[in-house]
């Protein structure tokens, strides 16, 4: 398909997508990789920061292109963002985490000052933690008396040496434990030693009685899942457990049902960034019907799909005190959508509901639009993005119907429809819904009242402008690659 036939430019980029890219750029500087192992890993506040200046860099020197082409489409300038942002981001990790004026970072500087009952070394430097590391860091655990409920192990890197430090200490307090973040604490470690180090830690804090447990970012897997066996199966008592971004396949979503014994009091569940697919969902939806005080479920960018998205709706039926819910990003379907709509129309307490990016079309949509109208008296966020809402449910309009559902509502702060097939006229009426209270309304700088034509000119062999901008930009994307037991992240310029 040629560019040209369409009025549409290329360029400039909205501001979302601009986010987006500092987000992405931002999360493939805090990434480990076989770059980081030799330059070294930059902390989130660093990373935050150096990704706003190159995009700002990289904006700024295809902007001076584009005016240079002003009846060009856009196309020329793209490629120029794409290739000086990859340019500079590469730079960045080749130059590592910029050290203090001082010298040599203090490894003490990590620990966190909150209260006497928590403690905290996920500050910066970060950095690879050995045993003399862990010795002057888990210090203050030691000391006779000690108040700590709540520790935090993130951002770190364990090594075997460590965790040997670390286990007779946590095994000492592991009595007065109730919260437990062992998020991201093993980043440049091979496998092996990351699964030695996950289940030497989790003998040491066996038999605890924990309200809370964080694992993100540790690529678990099922190997991982079963590292930690010994303290998942000792729980009884989590009220809250994130397993984000853990590489939480089928398997290991199978596993941490089956290793777990009780959910009973659990509040809160998160499952962010995984390969869990239908299968997955389904094991998980068990988990979910076995949770009645069930308030916050998240179960976003986990390749669900249809199947998985019914058996998930079902299960949150059971939980009558759901107050949160984000399935972002999975491919539901129209069905899914459905069995959504007849869950959702039960609650009166939900306040979040993220549900953007699921494929429900105009009918899904619609079901769901009126199961709002008379419950979820408590909303405040409703975010219905992307799902290719377009204007020919007319006279039932997708789009009007979500808003004519959701306006009422005394506590809305955000409705966001961006990202679907409106027409023109759907957004003005949406907008005249929305006339007393315009700030309510989300951004439709993204909406496409001609979406579906050009889906038609894609399928017969176009590339389609709504994503050239962003297959250009997926070159900037730190890949991981499975080989064996080893991992390594491949930086793609």
């Amino acid at each position: 398909m040629e560019f040209s036939k369409l009025s549409v430019k290329l360029w400039p980029p909205t501001q979302s997508t601009r986010i987006k890219l500092v987000e992405r750029m931002t999360k493939n500087l805090t990434t480990p990789s076989i770059w980081s192992r030799k330059y070294g890993l930059l902390s989130q506040i660093e990373a935050e920061e150096d990704a706003k200046q190159i995009e700002a860099a990289a904006f700024a020197a295809a902007n001076q292109h584009f005016v240079k082409e002003p009846d060009g489409d856009g196309s020329s300038a793209v490629q120029l963002y794409a290739k000086e942002s990859s340019k500079l981001m590469i730079e960045v990790i080749k130059r590592g985490p910029v050290a203090k004026a001082d010298g040599e970072p203090n490894i003490l500087d990590k620990i966190k000052e909150y209260d006497v009952t928590t403690f905290d070394i996920s500050g910066d430097p970060r950095k690879e933690i050995d045993a003399g590391d862990a010795e002057k860091l888990l210090k203050p655990l030691k000391e006779p008396g000690n108040k700590y409920t709540k520790i935090c192990f993130s951002n770190t890197s364990f090594g075997r040496e460590a965790a040997l430090v670390a286990e007779p200490i946590l095994s000492s307090i592991k009595d007065q434990l109730t919260e437990v973040d062992l998020s991201d604490f093993v980043a440049g470690r091979n496998e092996d030693e990351a699964l030695e180090v996950m289940n030497i830690l989790s003998l040491a804090l066996e038999g605890s009685n924990l309200q809370y447990l964080n694992l993100s970012n540790n690529a678990l897997g099922e190997k991982g899942i079963r590292a930690f066996g010994a303290l998942l199966k000792s729980q009884y008592n989590l009220e809250e457990l994130y397993l984000i971004n853990d590489g939480i396949s089928e398997e290991a979503a199978m596993t941490v049902c089956d290793l777990i014994p009780s959910t009973d009091k659990l509040r809160v569940l998160h499952f962010h960034n995984n390969m869990t697919g239908d299968e997955g969902a389904i094991a998980i939806s068990k988990m979910v019907n076995n949770s009645p005080l069930l308030e916050d479920f998240r179960c976003s960018s986990t390749r669900v799909e249809s199947d998985g998205g019914i058996a998930l709706a079902e299960a949150l039926g059971k939980c009558s005190h759901l107050k949160k819910i984000d399935l972002r990003d999975n491919m539901f379907g129209v069905d899914a959508g459905l069995a959504l709509s007849k869950t959702l129309s039960a609650f009166s307490d939900l306040s979040e509901i993220y549900l953007s990016y699921l494929n429900l079309e105009d009918e899904g949509s619609i079901a769901l639009g009126n199961a709002l109208k008379e419950s979820a008296l408590s909303l405040e966020i409703l975010d219905m993005a992307g799902n290719e809402i377009t204007a020919k449910a007319a006279p039932k309009g997708g789009a009007r119907r979500l808003a004519q559902a959701v306006v009422g509502k005394p506590g809305l702060t955000l409705l966001n429809i961006n990202g679907n097939y409106i027409s023109d006229e759907g957004i003005d009426e949406v907008k005249d819904l929305f006339k007393n209270c315009p700030n309510v309304l989300g951004p439709l700088d993204e909406n496409d009242p001609e979406g579906e034509d050009y889906d038609e000119e894609e399928e017969e062999g176009g590339g389609g402008v709504g994503h050239e901008l962003e297959s250009k930009l997926k070159g900037l994307e730190i890949k991981q690659e499975r080989s064996g037991r080893r991992i390594r992240k491949i930086l793609v310029a």
